[in-house]
């Protein structure tokens, strides 16, 4: 259990290291204040994790460094039972001069683990890291990736009660972030709490309870992964000065996604999504079976001519994982962009799993919505697949597939 009540931490900020001795000597002040947390509070219970995310310079790292006893808050109470690990900044606590068997010992004990500890679990630790010889080679011969296979397998075989994961995930190649992963998940369920902080937001949404988003030190918005992601969205769009665009009663035909609530609504307002709507073959509403060609039709009104535009939907399931997205820009398609109110139709082999699906819709300039967002329409509408037309499948999707008997033994 992690307990952070009204944190908040400063740092001085000097332009030349002599104004350090000029404030001495003078009694004047010769710095600036970086407010990095500002009366920051949340908890994360036994069995849970809490992803964290925000622009650079938010405060996510300053946050695990308090937490991780790096460094001390100014004010506020942090209280944590038990042993805390983490993978923060890439390398710390390492001593590139020695070999990374040398360094499992030294930072096993940096971190809180017995010599009796690190001497029953240094093989666990060279296997996770499957570094096989390079273990005996100095440290500065490994690459980044490297050095964080090491730092993540001593870090989650020391057993802690609270795991932190900073960016350094983001070096290692697929394979081993997967592995990485899979130990986070066996972690929680074996009753540990994760603070998560990552730019991937499919994976904060895969993974955490909660999210918290920070900006400028501050505590934006805590709750529901999905919805504190639509809001980090948000803010990356708002960066542009954008004025927000409020929902109308207009729109799809029940106003929500997949999950029953309203998303995010938002752009500069020179064009709007006016209405969605999703329909398959045989007209039945929103309910199209998997691998139906499916027509999604947005209606969206341009308030004043625009050089070009670009019309999008991003499809997502009921955990809030990005299914498929595709634009008129990543089509090749010139969307209507003359003042006035218009109509596109997507037609789409709608050929994924039953379930219940939400869609996103927007209207911007190239290929992302995050350059000009004129309209962002986030859980516009949703519909359900159910049942299946044509070859059954399993998984995700269905990909299209032949298959071809070679006679004889192939040769």
């Amino acid at each position: 259990m992690i307990q952070v009540d009204n944190v908040c931490k400063q740092f001085r900020l000097y332009r030349r290291p002599v104004d350090r001795v000029k404030e001495r000597l003078f009694r004047r002040s010769f710095h600036s204040v970086h407010q990095a947390l500002d009366n920051v509070s949340f908890s994360v219970p036994s069995g849970q994790t809490l992803g964290i995310i925000g622009h650079n310079g938010a405060g996510k790292s300053t946050l695990l460094k308090l937490l991780n006893g790096v460094l001390l808050p100014d004010s506020g109470r942090i209280h944590a039972g038990g042993r805390i690990t983490g993978l923060l900044e890439l390398g710390t606590g390492f001593n590139v001069d020695l070999s990374g068997l040398a360094n499992i010992e030294n930072n096993g004990l940096l971190i809180g683990m017995s010599r009796e500890e690190v001497n029953a679990r240094r093989e666990a630790i060279i296997d996770f890291s499957e570094l096989g010889d390079f273990i005996h080679e100095p440290l500065r011969t490994y690459s980044s990736g490297m050095v964080m296979r090491l730092g993540f397998a001593i870090a989650i075989h020391a057993q802690p009660d609270t795991f932190l994961v900073d960016e350094a995930l983001a070096v290692g190649d697929a394979h081993f972030q997967q592995k990485c992963y899979r130990a986070i998940r066996a972690f929680r369920e074996g009753g540990g709490s994760i603070l998560l902080v990552s730019h991937d937001l499919n994976a904060i949404k895969r993974l955490s309870d909660q999210a918290l988003l920070l900006d400028h030190g501050r505590v934006f918005e805590l709750g529901e992964p999905e919805a504190v992601v639509n809001s980090y969205n948000f803010l990356v769009a708002q960066q542009g000065d954008a004025d927000v665009v409020m929902r109308s009663d207009s729109g799809s035909e029940d106003g929500t996604g997949a999950h029953g609530h309203q998303g995010a609504d938002y752009g500069d307002g020179r064009a709007q999504i006016v209405a969605l709507s999703v329909a398959g073959n045989d007209s039945r509403g929103s309910t199209v079976s998997a691998g139906e060609t499916t027509r999604i039709r947005v209606r969206y009104q341009v308030n004043q001519a625009l050089p070009e535009l670009t019309v999008g939907i991003l499809v997502r399931d009921r955990f809030g994982q990005d299914i498929f997205g595709t634009n008129t820009y990543q089509l090749g398609v010139t969307a209507a962009s003359g003042a006035g109110e218009w109509v596109l139709d997507f037609t789409v082999d709608m050929a994924i799993a039953p379930g219940r699906y939400s869609l996103s819709v927007a209207l911007h300039t190239e290929e992302n919505h995050l350059d000009t967002c004129h309209h962002w329409r986030d859980l516009a509408g949703g519909f359900e697949v159910a049942g299946v037309h044509g070859p059954r499948f399993t998984g995700v999707c269905r990909l299209p597939t032949t298959v071809r008997a070679i006679p004889g033994n192939g040769v």
